[in-house]
């Protein structure tokens, strides 16, 4: 008998598993996207699960504080940006560099980037969230490095290669802030071809 309720416990488990991962979801998409639109002023944990569709005391067992919850959400979202981006040239062995760079590019465009700026911001001046903050974006930048590096076929083995791909990877970010008050699409794409046929020349 104690055996049929040890495989009832388990088949109940996993359903539990599961919608406990699609709430951690739900909350994580629904932060970041409220720290894009409303800022970090206006992105409670309270907004968040609204927004989600859940509990405050879900949110708060997922996440137990807010500097958790808004840290996690920006890492996820950019894990998962980060794969679609290795995706989109998985197969693709001789990648054209223009469509590298375009892409890499738009990464510093959009929500995630606004909701990243965002907390850079309320980082910059909250003392328990600056630390947090510092430590994701020199992860995420040396990801994102290594997937330029990946991307580019660059030999970083090669006299000033590195500092190439990480001043592409500036200017980039550089785009993506002027994206932030006016529609730079035209000016991004000049950029982007121009930065193409200069890597073309460094990379060989």
């Amino acid at each position: 008998m104690g055996g049929v309720s040890t495989v009832g416990d388990r088949v109940d488990r996993v359903p539990k598993q599961d919608r406990s991962r699609a709430t951690r979801q739900r909350l994580l998409e629904a932060a970041v996207a409220c720290l894009a639109e409303h800022g970090w002023a206006g992105s409670t944990v309270s907004v968040v699960a609204e927004r989600a569709g859940v509990s405050r005391g879900a949110a708060q067992h997922h996440f137990p504080t807010r500097e958790d919850l808004f840290t996690a959400a920006v890492e996820y979202v950019a894990e998962e940006r980060s794969t679609a981006l290795r995706a989109l040239f998985a197969e693709d062995t001789a990648a054209d560099r223009r469509a590298v760079v375009s892409a890499l590019v738009d990464l510093f465009t959009g929500p995630l980037f606004r909701a990243a700026l965002h907390l850079w911001v309320a980082a910059s001046n909250e003392e328990q969230l600056r630390s947090r903050v510092t430590e994701l974006e020199a992860r995420v930048g040396r990801e994102t490095h290594r997937i330029a590096v990946d991307l580019l076929g660059a030999d970083e083995s090669r006299p000033g290669v590195r500092e190439t791909v990480q001043g592409l990877l500036d200017m980039a970010r550089g785009l993506g802030l002027a994206n932030l008050l006016t529609d730079d699409a035209g000016r991004r794409e000049r950029v982007v071809a121009q930065w193409a046929g200069l890597l073309d020349d460094a990379l060989g």
